[in-house]
């Protein structure tokens, strides 16, 4: 008979994923609506000062939305954007790669 502990197995062990681990005060900008991401950002703004909104792709657009919702309609004017960087990352499989645009926007306080 096996005991529990074998057949927790997958949920014990660490993560063994390739990607670098998600900093902290960062907004991923993804298919949800945009103020709930807009909401994220406000609540982390209110609790360190900074946070980074970074998407790629199609949802770009999206997290210009979330910069400009948090500094000129939800933070009363507070916050302000301090810098943005765009960039480009090739993904999928070697000899299958295409190039996939990113944006990063730093967000603050005045």
């Amino acid at each position: 008979m096996m005991s529990n502990e074998n057949n927790n197995e997958n949920t014990s062990r660490p993560s063994t994923s390739s990607q670098p681990p998600i900093p902290p005060n960062t907004v991923f900008v993804g298919k949800k609506p945009v103020m709930s991401y807009a909401m994220s950002a406000l609540i982390q703004l209110a609790q360190s000062g900074e946070i980074t909104i970074k998407a790629r792709g199609m949802v770009i657009s999206n997290a210009v939305d979330v910069a400009e919702i948090v500094s000129k309609r939800l933070g009363n004017n507070a916050y302000e954007v301090k810098s943005v960087a765009i960039d480009t990352e090739k993904v999928g499989a070697p000899g299958e790669e295409r190039n996939v645009s990113t944006i990063e926007i730093k967000l603050g306080r005045k």
